[in-house]
């Protein structure tokens, strides 16, 4: 997959400022340049150019969605302009924070995003961080309507969604990141990167924590008065999924114990597949065997390469492990030692004293390489700017949810599967493959 390395000129309005003020001298007195024009307009005193400025929204913005929020609005050059999201609460909550932070009342509240998507052409990308259910499809409006994309994970509910963002990203040539923010931090890279770059040997081990369990309830809860559409728009709360009536606990977080709503293995390896497969070759890892663990503990993945992956599961994902302590962790294992990461490590775990000599150069050797800075946001906006693809872009999310995802089919078949990962299908197995999408209600279909 390719993307468009055109350079973007990003623009408030229709004018820059060397259109503005060429227009302004050339106007033949219809227009007056007035004589004291401020420091940030022309971008002096470490202000921005508003022709420099990367013009912001945001779509659906809960707990996680308002800390991506307050990531953004720190970056001097982006400007966060309007909120669409289906609970009033949630506007208003993310209208206080942007207004705070500009000292004016201008953060425009939307509750449809078609509408939101229709008149903000002034918009250049937006955050999307609402429910699961809502990623791919979000995304995918989105970029039709010619916006980059910061996706929350996981970024996709099936196989066949996470195919169609790659698609809309190529035939629309936009920048698509994955909030997967660990691929842009220091102790993670420092893992990834000792076992991309040979120091471990080849690597034949990978582990991938998938502890935390979603969606596994297949029934719903009863129905309760719904709250006027203001306050919660009900129906696109629901959006693609099933019709199922209202209940207060769907909204106030309780979505990811449904499958209607949420998955399992990809609730938690959306997080850290992509993090163990940024560490190995990918040309040559289809097809993929998954082994099923009938006492739903750790599961064996392994690569056509002869790589072996072992996704984490057990106990609590908060609690130590064998493999790295905390949560989120990843570990690569070759016969010259092994490297892991996890968070809250103020280093990451090597094997050997030595292995983390060269800490600093290997983080900074990657950072020369790729020119990406360790911070997720940061590289999205760059590459906003600059149309490379970010360090989690659409490719990198869809081979990590169809791995994560394809975990979820063999657990609810209860059997081993082949999957090959190129074509996103599984072999010989028709059963598995009605399983790669789900129906999607409308009007919100793709």
């Amino acid at each position: 997959m390719s993307i468009s390395n055109d350079k973007k000129h990003v623009v408030v309005g229709s004018l820059n400022r060397r259109q503005f003020l060429k227009g302004a001298l050339t106007a033949g007195g219809a227009v007056t340049v007035p004589w004291i024009i401020p420091a940030s307009v022309l971008g002096r005193g470490g202000a921005v150019a508003p022709s420099e400025r990367i013009i912001l929204g945001g779509i659906g913005l809960g707990g996680r969605g308002t800390s991506d929020l307050n990531w953004m609005i720190a970056e001097p050059d982006v400007q966060f302009v309007a909120i669409c999201d289906v609970r009033k609460n949630r506007r208003e909550a993310v209208k206080s924070i942007v207004d705070n932070k500009y000292g004016n009342n201008d953060c425009a509240m939307y509750r449809d995003i078609r509408q939101f998507l229709t008149e903000r052409t002034d918009i250049d990308a937006v955050l999307i961080a609402t429910g699961d259910r809502w990623h791919a499809l979000a995304s995918i409006m989105a970029m039709k309507a010619g916006k980059d994309v910061y996706c929350e994970k996981p970024s996709c509910f099936t196989m066949t969604q996470g195919q169609m963002v790659v698609e809309t990203a190529r035939r629309y040539g936009r920048v698509y990141q994955t909030g997967t923010q660990r691929l842009s931090e220091a102790n993670h890279v420092f893992a990834i990167e000792m076992a991309k770059t040979g120091r471990l040997g080849k690597i034949h081990t990978i582990y991938a924590d998938i502890r935390y369990r979603g969606g596994a309830r297949f029934d719903w809860l009863p129905a309760e008065p719904e709250p006027p559409k203001d306050e919660t728009d009900w129906d696109t709360w629901l959006g693609p999924c099933p019709w199922r009536p209202y209940n207060k606990v769907y909204v106030n977080h309780g979505w990811y114990n449904f499958y209607d709503f949420a998955t399992d293995v990809a609730m938690w390896g959306a997080h850290t597949i992509a993090q163990a497969l940024a560490g190995v070759d990918m040309s040559n890892v289809s097809p993929v065997e998954f082994e099923y663990d009938a006492n739903n503990s750790n599961m064996v993945v392994r690569f056509a390469d002869g790589v072996k992956m072992i996704m984490v599961r057990g106990g609590d994902c908060w609690k130590d492990c064998e493999y790295w302590h905390g949560s989120c962790g990843e570990r690569f294992d070759g016969p010259e030692g092994w490297a892991a990461a996890a968070d809250g490590y103020s280093k990451p775990d090597v094997s050997s004293p030595a292995l983390y000599a060269e800490y600093k150069k290997v983080v900074g050797d990657y950072m020369a390489r790729t020119q990406r800075p360790m911070n997720h946001v940061r590289n999205f906006f760059d590459c906003v700017k600059s149309r490379r693809l970010t360090v989690a872009d659409p490719e990198v999310m869809r081979n990590s949810m169809c791995i994560s995802l394809a975990a979820d089919t063999c657990n609810q078949l209860k059997r081993n599967l082949k999957f090959d990962l190129v074509k996103a299908e599984f072999i010989g197995d028709p059963e598995a493959n009605s399983l790669r999408s789900r129906a999607m209600r409308e009007p919100w279909c793709i």
